[in-house]
């Protein structure tokens, strides 16, 4: 699912890193709510994880974050789920692209079911 939309050059310095972006998509879902997913592979590990990728991927229901997934730097990998700060356990840009998305539908049927 993942698709890497660049020739893989370098496109920016990241935390003093050469960053190459390997997906930068926005997901409609309805109206009202949207995805951004943004993923740049790194040519080392931001502090805080173990992987040479850096990810933020957002999942927007009416003007509001209700799904975050992230790994800045300090903190590693992680995801805010509707206020919570939970860990996630990073396999791959693929299977994180997979979580966050079943978590997003999941989350974009509970809003519209209340």
């Amino acid at each position: 699912m993942l698709v890497e939309l660049t020739t893989g050059l370098p496109v920016g310095i990241m935390h003093k890193m050469k960053a190459a972006l390997l997906l930068k998509e926005r997901v409609p879902f309805d109206d009202d709510s949207f995805a951004e997913l943004v993923i740049w592979r790194l040519s080392r590990p931001v502090p805080g994880s173990r992987h040479a990728y850096k990810y933020r991927l957002a999942f927007i229901a009416d003007d509001v974050c209700v799904l975050r997934y992230d790994n800045e730097a300090g903190k590693g990998d992680h995801r805010h789920v509707q206020g919570r700060e939970l860990t996630y356990a990073f396999e791959s840009p693929e299977k994180l692209v997979q979580d966050f998305l079943a978590d997003a539908r999941r989350i974009h049927h509970e809003n519209r079911d209340s």
